[in-house]
């Protein structure tokens, strides 16, 4: 069209093209979730502050605000978890034992070091102990970001381990959530669960491909398992791994229903979530704040442990002969982007909630220690990565 030629006949992109470019990209989500990282932390520390957090404490309905998006929103975050989990177990990265070999160790190692580094700093601190779990998660949106900002210069054998590392990662939070992460537990409500999932599964055998039956069960299940003392978003897992990938019309539930939310998870939920819970005031804030058991056992876990864990029982693995080294890829590119696991932001915040859900001077110190951590951590792998890795193809 003429509109979009200057006066020299070139093409010019229109404004709606880029901002669909941006939204497709594959870095996109963990630019987003970033800024809104950042601007909960300028209003958590601004004259906006009380309008913030009182936002946040407002009710609506029976829960308050902050309830709704960290046990309602997040249940659709961890619904889309498990259907990446599932698609890539059945017929993606993870569907064979070999594919499931080198990320399966990094991702075990990269879960039990850092865990150990924080319980150590907190072996003493009674309540404190239970956020040893906290940096034992990694981020997928913000270190897939990361590697798409280093292009070339990670092999798609490493983007590959990353991401199937990242997934498995999200499995082993899920159950950490489930195992050490619950209150007094209702078994009226657990055996309402166990009946709606028992209908979820039927629908499964049976093969049906209708989304809307799956999603209604789901509401029901959801509300059971809010009630229980299990964790809500627990419902999405279960709910996920339920919906078929494939069913004997030809149709694709699993599929289709992870197509619809691969926009409103990473551009929606996520940052909602982020800026709900990012917003950290620092009024008061001293220096010695940094030397807090909880701040340095999360910070350290996260920028040490990981990647150490990561790297360690990777080469266990491959030693063994159970894996084998990404191929095309350099010993430097591959600590690097070991590293990159460290950045576990949205995961550490959501079970910061989980161990200190009545303690705020302790949720404060943890997130201080995300934060630390996972920036140190993005830098440490893109350094990394840039300094030491061959440009590849």
């Amino acid at each position: 069209m003429a509109a979009n030629n200057d006066a020299s006949g070139n093409h010019r992109r229109r404004p709606i093209d880029a901002f669909r470019e941006f939204f497709e990209g594959e870095a996109a989500g963990g630019l987003v979730l970033i800024a809104a990282a950042v601007a909960a932390l300028v209003i958590a520390n601004s004259p906006l502050a009380s309008v913030y957090f009182g936002a946040l404490h407002a009710e609506l309905g029976p829960l308050h605000v902050e309830e709704w998006i960290n046990d309602a929103l997040m249940a659709v975050f961890f619904l889309q978890v498990a259907l990446e989990i599932k698609r890539e177990a059945v017929e993606g990265e993870l569907s064979t034992w070999p594919r499931r070999a080198l990320p399966g160790f990094g991702a075990l190692g990269g879960m039990v070091v850092p865990a150990l580094i924080c319980a150590a700093f907190n072996r003493n601190g009674g309540e404190a102990l239970r956020g040893w779990a906290i940096p034992s998660a990694t981020d997928i949106a913000f270190a897939v970001a990361a590697v798409v900002a280093l292009g070339e210069r990670v092999p798609s054998s490493l983007r590959v381990f990353l991401t199937a590392l990242a997934i498995i990662d999200d499995l082993g939070a899920v159950i950490i959530i489930a195992l050490f992460y619950q209150q007094g537990l209702s078994w009226l409500d657990l055996g309402g669960a166990a009946i709606v999932l028992a209908l979820l599964v039927l629908l499964n055998l049976r093969g049906v491909a209708a989304r809307w039956p799956y999603l209604l069960l789901g509401v029901v299940l959801w509300v059971f398992v809010f009630r229980s003392g299990l964790h809500a978003t627990l419902a999405g897992v279960a709910l996920g791994l339920t919906i078929p990938l494939h069913t004997r019309s030809g149709a694709t539930p699993l599929v289709q229903l992870e197509e619809r939310l691969d926009f409103i998870v990473p551009f929606l939920i996520v940052p909602i979530f982020g800026f709900a819970n990012a917003g950290l005031s620092l009024a008061g804030f001293a220096p010695a704040a940094l030397l807090d058991p909880v701040t340095l056992g999360v910070a350290l876990g996260l920028l040490v442990g990981k990647p150490v864990g990561v790297v360690a029982a990777s080469w266990l693995a491959i030693r063994a002969r159970i894996a084998e080294f990404p191929a095309q890829a350099s010993r430097a590119q591959f600590i690097g982007v070991a590293a990159l696991c460290g950045i576990g932001f949205t995961m550490s915040l959501f079970i910061t909630l989980l161990a200190f859900p009545e303690h705020p001077e302790l949720q404060a110190a943890a997130k201080i220690g995300i934060l630390i951590g996972s920036v140190l951590s993005a830098a440490l792998g893109i350094g990394t990565v840039a300094a030491g890795g061959q440009r590849s193809g």
